[in-house]
This record gives C-alpha cells, sequence and structure tokens, in this order.
C-alpha cells in the first residue's frame, strides 16, 4: 500500500478560513496536510508562509503544496524564489491543468478572498489529478527556469 501523497499548505492572515477548508479538503481526498502557516496576535506575513512550504517541497519532505493568500500574488513572490520550485497561481481549472502538464507545476497558490471564475474545490481536484506530460519541450523549458542564472 502506497503512503497517502505529502502535501503542505500555508496561508496569510487573508485566507486563513480558505486554508482550512483546502486542509480539510485534502484530507477528504485520501493526502496527508501539513499547516505551515504561522499566525502571530492574528496576522500571518506571506513571506513566512510561502517560504516555508516551499523550502519543505523543494528539498523533498513534502511532494507538493498549495498556498493562499488574499490574491494569490505574494505567495507567488515568495514560493518562485526558491530553486526548484514552481508555483503557479490558478483562477480556473484549465491553469490548473496547463500549469501541470506544461509546468509541472509543485505549489499551487489560489487567492483566499479574490474572485476565481471557478469554485477552489474543482481548480483543486483538478490541479491533483492532472500529471505532467513529460512532453520533451516542457521537460527542456522547466530546466531553463531550475538552471543557474547565467548571462
Amino acid at each position: 500500500m502506497n503512503a497517502p501523497e505529502k502535501i503542505a499548505v500555508g496561508s496569510d492572515h487573508a485566507a486563513v478560513e480558505a486554508k482550512d477548508r483546502v486542509i480539510k479538503r485534502l484530507r477528504e481526498l485520501g493526502r496527508e496536510a501539513r499547516d505551515f502557516t504561522v499566525l502571530t496576535g492574528g496576522k500571518a506575513d506571506y513571506p513566512v508562509a510561502g517560504r516555508r512550504v516551499a523550502l519543505a517541497v523543494a528539498g523533498g519532505e513534502f511532494q507538493r503544496g498549495v498556498l493562499l493568500c488574499g490574491t494569490g500574488l505574494g505567495m507567488s513572490f515568495a514560493a518562485n524564489r526558491i530553486r526548484g520550485i514552481r508555483a503557479a497561481l490558478c483562477l480556473n481549472s484549465e491553469f490548473a491543468v496547463l500549469s501541470r502538464e506544461h509546468n509541472d507545476a509543485n505549489i499551487l497558490i489560489m487567492p483566499g478572498r479574490a474572485t476565481i471564475y471557478e469554485p477552489w474545490e474543482k481548480i483543486l481536484e483538478t490541479w491533483l489529478a492532472t500529471p505532467f506530460s513529460g512532453d520533451e519541450r516542457h521537460v527542456r523549458r522547466n530546466r531553463m527556469l531550475d538552471a543557474p542564472e547565467t548571462e
């Protein structure tokens, strides 16, 4: 029997309620979910949670991650600074499919309070179910993203 997929989850204070619903749904889907959110006085800074989740995924402790903040933008900035992370802000299931098939996204980012075009459950479940295509062009482009900067 395979161990359940481990998913690191985090949010800022604007998306705590949404993050709690995501964790509940992940567990219902048979995933192991760990909350990396650090609340201090009712506030949580997106750079802290974003970095903690990204490092857990990049380090191999967790297979994938899910991050939420008010718009999703702050988490995108924070997570994508970590080498080996391909965090994708997905507002619909089409973005979720493409982020997985083309980019092998290992962190899903969703807005906690901004309007999204589809229910978050559909986006999350589509992202979880979509495999990386493995097409050579996508593998090559992902290697470019992970390569050290040269000019």
